[in-house]
């Protein structure tokens, strides 16, 4: 072999080293999407696991879905604290969606009826808000995460447990 044909096949090594080291690159970009997609369904489960968040539930829970803002405001500030805290939670959800950490999909398996009837039970409160205080912005992103579920059809989909009821797990 002389000189010329190593060289050839040096470059030919060295375009292939190049080329695995790009696929091996993008591979590793993809698990840690997929890494991350998952830590943020576990912090997702965990926001709902909180005494807070449990407390702030049940008390808005027990309002009639499309609530008009005086029943949620004269429930007093038990019942606006509650509001407050629930709004952040799926503001906060809302955003990782729109910013493509979260998927739409897991969010509606995990909380989307719940998130459509929360929003119906605090939505007139939420306007009047960001008139009061002229916060056009208040929670916008729950609002905005709500439409979208309903764009969906979240609330016509039925139940997990009738909807997958043949489901049966992966041979492991």
């Amino acid at each position: 072999m002389d000189l010329q044909t190593l060289g050839n096949i040096a470059q030919i090594v060295s375009a292939l080293a190049v080329v695995a080291a790009i696929i091996f690159g993008l591979i590793q970009i993809r698990q840690f999407r997929l890494q991350r997609r998952d830590t943020v369904a576990v912090e997702l489960v965990r926001s709902f696991l909180d005494s807070e968040f449990t407390r702030s539930f049940r008390l808005i829970s027990a309002l009639p879905s499309n609530a008009s803002a005086d029943e949620l405001s004269a429930s007093g500030p038990a019942m606006e604290d509650a509001a407050v805290a629930i709004g952040i939670r799926y503001k906060a959800m809302g955003l990782l969606v729109y910013r493509g950490v979260m998927p739409i999909s897991l969010v509606a398996q995990l909380s989307g009826g719940v998130a459509l009837d929360l929003w119906s039970k605090m939505r007139a409160w939420v306007f009047l808000m960001r008139k009061e205080q002229t916060r056009e912005h208040l929670l916008e992103w729950f609002q905005w995460l709500a439409e979208q579920l309903e764009q969906r059809g979240r609330g016509d989909e039925p139940p997990a447990y009738r909807q997958y009821r043949t489901w049966r797990p992966p041979p492991e």
